[in-house]
């Protein structure tokens, strides 16, 4: 014999449902065949409209606007929880990109300065950059520099020194912004 929801006080009802074997009423039983007729279907008994549910303390004990704040609460602690590991993260990536990018445009500047040093272990190659950088001439020969019309010239020796060294001493130089003369 099944018995079908007896209310216990788990579920909140203080009294016990009468035992129902088989899914029927007691009252309801089943009709003797006709063995003369063709097979009929028994009427199905009446079905029982199912008990409303009261709203009672549901899931853990918690009302149902209650089961949905605790679910907020939960659902913002988590993303909480994944935010901040997860800004951390992209920035390092953001990060470590750009120190890639540093670090290959080194490698091209070091590829750069190798081929450089290969070139300048060439004694011509130094003479050439000697001659160009420096205006180093080989005994015998005569340097000749083309002046254009807005270049201005190199001086020469120590032209420039006499040039900007003050007449008399500091103190009557001194004096002399002071005046006005």
């Amino acid at each position: 014999m099944t018995t079908r929801g007896s209310g216990g006080p788990a579920q909140g009802r203080g009294r016990r449902r009468p035992a129902v074997s088989e899914g029927r009423r007691p009252e309801q039983t089943r009709k003797p065949r006709k063995e003369n007729q063709d097979e009929e279907l028994e009427e199905a008994p009446p079905r029982r409209r199912p008990r409303r549910r009261r709203r009672g303390p549901g899931l853990f004990g918690f009302a149902p606007t209650r089961r949905a704040a605790v679910l907020a609460v939960v659902v913002c602690a988590l993303v909480l929880s994944i935010s901040v590991p997860l800004r951390t993260y992209l920035s390092q990536r953001e990060d470590l990109q750009v120190q890639q990018q540093h670090q290959e445009q080194l490698r091209t500047q070091v590829q750069e300065l190798q081929e450089r040093k290969a070139q300048l272990s060439d004694p011509a190659q130094v003479e050439a950059e000697a001659r160009r950088r420096l205006r180093y001439v080989k005994p015998g020969e005569t340097p000749y520099v083309v002046q254009l019309p807005g270049d201005t010239a190199p001086q020469q020796g120590g032209d420039h020194l006499k040039a900007a060294a003050p007449q008399g001493s500091w103190y009557e130089n001194l004096w002399g912004s002071v005046d006005g003369g």
